[in-house]
Order: C-alpha cells, then structure tokens, then sequence
C-alpha cells in the first residue's frame, strides 16, 4: 500500500491540472476545502472521543475481507472507533458532497458504529438514508447513535449483504443519488454491489468506493469501475474514489490530491 501511495503522489495533481469545468468548481469549493469548522459537526466529534475511550466489548460478525488489525471477533469500541471508522475529514467531505448535491436517497454499505452515517444524516437531514450492516451487534451500537443524536432519517438494513442489498434494493421506489460503498473489500462482492446498484443509478447520481488501494483485489475492481461504459467521471483521491454519472460529460478520469 506504501508504494501505491507513492505512486498516487507522484501522478496527482491539483485545481491546476483540471480541464473539467464541473470538476474545478467542486474540488476548489467543495473537495478541497482546507477549513471546515461546521458547528453541525461537534455532536459527532464528541462521539467519536467517547468512544476512543471505551472498553466497553461487542462480537464482531465480520461477513467482508476481515481486518488487518484485529483478528479477535470481541473487540472493544475504542478499537473499533480507531481502526474500522473512516476518519473525520471523510465525514466531513461526505457531508459537503450531499450539501452540494441535495440527494433524496443515500445508501450505505457499512455501518460500523455510524460515525459517517451521522455525517450524511445532519447534511440532509429529508434524505432517505438506507444504511447495511452485517453485525447485529454492531448495528445495535450505531442505532444508539443515531437515536441519541436525532437522526431519524437512517433505516438500518440488517444482514449479509449479499442477500440484505438486492432485496432491499427492489423495494426501492426512487433512484440512488449517492451511494457510499464500505463494505466486502473483495473484487467480486464490490463489483456485483456495483453493478446491483447502478441499475438504480440516474444522471447525476454519486458513488463512492473506500479503500480503493486496500488490496490489488480492490484496486483491479477501482479500475473495472473506472472502465464501466455507464461512468462518465471519476476521481481518485486514493483513500476513496468517486464516480460520477454524467451524461452530458465526456469520460474523463482524475487523480486529485486530498
């Protein structure tokens, strides 16, 4: 992974080295913004000290790739909160992506503990948010969160993905908007949600993919993305990529720093 991080440096580029009219006005005011001190944020900072300070055990049902860290299945949440949570400033780019774009329907695949989640919430607080989750114990945790803080808007869909995702997805009366996909970190699983989900996909619509150099697995899957004929722009900003469905736009693909 250290080298393909090298590798990303050396090949990304800045406001500078975008063609992309679209895309320039969203990196410069909405990607990379340098200062973000949104008051909306601080319940969710709270949280995330809380619980990097908690002993407190939950068993770990893990259904993806499994961690790198931690191959215990009781784990605390203080090892969670550090380890499986995608850090604030990802959170804090979702929540101005949604601000940007306004979706009705959000979709996630992973809840962890629900930092994220929160942040997609207070962004759009009338979105439908269907966030998947594999762990019942997990879920349970996240559900507290989103209780305590007022999020009403997330429906937490419990259950293997695999099975969870094309059922939930044919009750689905209106398009994705915004999918955020952290899930099975595997080629196959990330490619078959891809595809289940784009069939739900409009012009417009936004999907982002975690951990994109996680593995060569997820990284050959990146690429398959990246090549899909229905994607138009994406933009690699190593931790996660995402993928935009623009008809009126020619394909282009960006590596951008973050």
């Amino acid at each position: 992974m250290i080298a393909a991080y090298i590798k990303y440096l050396l090949r990304s580029g800045n406001e500078h080295s975008i063609h992309s009219p679209f895309l320039f006005e969203l990196y410069n005011n909405v990607i990379a913004v340098r200062k973000d001190d949104n008051p909306a944020y601080e319940p969710i900072r709270a949280l995330r000290k809380e619980l990097l300070r908690s002993d407190e055990q939950i068993e770990i049902v893990d259904l993806g790739a499994g961690s790198r860290v931690n191959k215990s299945n009781l784990r605390q949440l203080k090892t969670i909160a550090k380890n499986a949570e995608k850090p604030a400033k990802f959170g804090r780019l979702f929540y101005r992506l949604i601000k940007r774009f306004q979706p009705a329907t959000v979709l996630e695949l992973g809840t962890s503990l629900g930092l994220t989640t929160l942040y997609m919430s207070k962004a759009k607080p009338d979105a439908q948010l269907i966030t998947f989750e594999g762990c019942p114990q997990t879920a349970d945790k996240a559900q507290q969160h989103f209780s305590r803080q007022g999020a009403d808007n997330v429906e937490i869909v419990l259950g293997n993905i695999d099975e969870t995702l094309p059922k939930r997805l044919k009750t689905l009366d209106r398009p994705i908007d915004f999918a955020y996909f952290d899930a099975n970190h595997r080629y196959e699983p990330t490619v078959r949600y891809f595809e289940q989900c784009l069939s739900h996909a409009r012009n417009g619509s936004l999907f982002i993919f975690d951990d994109i150099y996680w593995s060569e697995e997820m990284t050959k899957a990146w690429e398959y993305i990246k090549a899909h004929p229905q994607v138009t722009v994406t933009v690699d900003l190593f931790w996660i990529g995402l993928v935009f469905f623009r008809d009126e736009q020619v394909k282009e693909d960006f590596t951008l720093r973050f």
